[in-house]
């Protein structure tokens, strides 16, 4: 006893500074749920928007701390099951702290007036880069507070950039583009930390609706949405994004030096594999060399790349649409393109773009001067948050595949920015315009006995 603490020192120590001493959860208690009149439940409080981090509150949603723990869900979205496996496996140990004192971003970014504004950032922890700093006094309590954002430094090596200085469109420089054609890069790693009642508001419900809706098509993942009203913080099991920047991140806030900026949503089979059925790709690097081109200029050049695979309705949904596109009668064709997707996923687009502009406001952008898309409602999206566009800089045809005219085509007549290269596209070419034909069979129905597998 007489190697303890005195109790009245502990108290004076959490009276000092206004943080409680954490309350460690055994890892191998497990609770389905927990409800917020429940003995024992009080969470960190968290008053969002607030300008001073400490006042704001940390983001704690690891499972040490039960009964302090103030959001919903777990860190690493999706890839939080994989470490699940990796306890069930005995590779990791499930009260493993990490040791966070080599991993502080490598530039700064912020604060900034966005980052006390609801309205303007509700899907990232603007904070969530600075833990080791803003939090250090918690992390020295014994708290497990991870990290959401990660930013660091990178080369890139595209065979897109050095086709370019092939062509002379591109220059060496030595500082944003190396004659190797490696682009120097910063960038940030982000994963998304939800509140709940400036989610519903922008996706016009009650933020009731909003959590029944989740559990419902969640089948019932995340009961504390239903349980635990007072949370209103929600780490989705859903992929992030990364933040390329080319040029000085510094200078992104001032309006006055130009910048440059594509939001890219993930599509694997093109990013990746050079699939020519759409034109992400090929948008994807154009806005890139126009990143490097303002950057070498003096200015700033950034590509938001959202893990949002097939209009975030997934990759499996997407490739079934394309062999709908490909089967109905007529053949793949522009006036049938979007109807496709209707059809087999019951609705065209889950992007819906409500939540993107936050990592924007993250970095300080209050102008864009090039933006690199010809989608209206990212457009719309951004300038209803007070991001001003100063020019629109569509696709040029020639980087559009054979097989995408299908896509560019549906796009721009339902409402796509055409530019000055697509004007004119009217029903007939909607008509006119065919993808390529793969000759596949109409699917056959079988019976369930004709899967059995012979193991003999």
């Amino acid at each position: 006893m007489s190697s303890a603490e005195p109790k009245g020192k502990k108290q004076k120590k959490e009276e000092d500074d206004g943080i409680p001493l954490p309350d460690l959860s055994p890892v191998d208690f497990i609770n389905l749920t927990s409800h917020s009149d429940a003995f024992g439940v009080d969470p960190i409080p968290v008053s969002w928007g607030h300008p001073n981090p400490m006042v704001r509150g940390p983001v704690i949603c690891t499972i040490r701390h039960a009964a302090q723990r103030n959001a919903i869900g777990a860190h690493q979205g999706s890839y939080c099951v994989y470490t699940g496996l990796a306890v069930a496996a005995g590779k990791l140990n499930p009260e493993h702290m990490p040791d966070l004192k080599l991993t502080s971003p490598v530039f700064d970014i912020g604060p900034f007036p966005s980052w006390a504004d609801p309205k303007k950032i509700a899907s990232i922890d603007p904070f969530g880069h600075v833990v080791t700093d803003c939090y250090r006094s918690y992390l020295d309590k014994g708290y497990d507070i991870r990290p959401t954002i990660a930013v660091t430094k990178a080369h890139i090596d595209l065979p897109e950039t050095r086709e370019a200085m092939a062509a002379g469109r591109l220059k060496a420089d030595g500082t944003v583009l190396l004659a190797t054609g490696q682009s120097i890069v910063s960038k940030a790693a982000i994963e998304p930390v939800w509140y709940l009642p400036e989610v519903a508001r922008r996706f016009g419900c009650t933020e009731a609706i909003l959590r029944q809706s989740i559990f419902r098509m969640t089948n019932g993942m995340y009961p504390e949405l239903i349980t635990r009203p007072d949370l209103k913080i929600f780490l989705p099991p859903i992929g992030g994004l990364t933040i390329y920047i080319w040029g000085d991140p510094a200078t992104i806030p001032d309006e006055d030096i130009p910048l440059t900026c594509r939001v890219h949503d993930e599509c694997n089979g093109s990013d990746v594999f050079g699939s020519d059925i759409c034109t992400c790709r090929p948008y994807m690097t154009h806005a890139i060399e126009e990143c490097i081109k303002t950057a070498q200029a003096g200015g700033c050049g950034i590509v938001v790349y959202f893990r949002k695979e097939g209009r975030s309705l997934g990759e499996v949904t997407k490739y079934l649409v394309y062999n709908t596109r490909k089967r109905q009668e007529g053949g793949d064709s522009a006036e049938k393109y979007f109807n496709c997707t209707e059809q087999v996923a019951g609705v065209q687009d889950t992007r819906f773009q409500a939540l993107m502009p936050d990592p924007l406001h993250f970095l300080g952008v209050t102008k864009i001067h090039n933006f690199i898309s010809m989608s209206d409602m990212k457009y719309n999206a951004i300038v209803q948050t007070g991001i001003k566009i100063e020019n629109r800089v569509e696709i040029p045809p020639e980087l559009v595949p054979a097989d995408a005219q299908v896509e560019i085509t549906a796009k721009v007549f339902h409402g796509y920015n055409a530019g000055s290269s697509y004007k004119g596209i009217d029903m007939k070419d909607m008509k006119e315009t065919k993808g390529r034909e793969y000759a596949y069979e109409q699917p056959k129905e079988k019976q369930a006995a004709e899967y059995i597998v012979d193991d003999k």
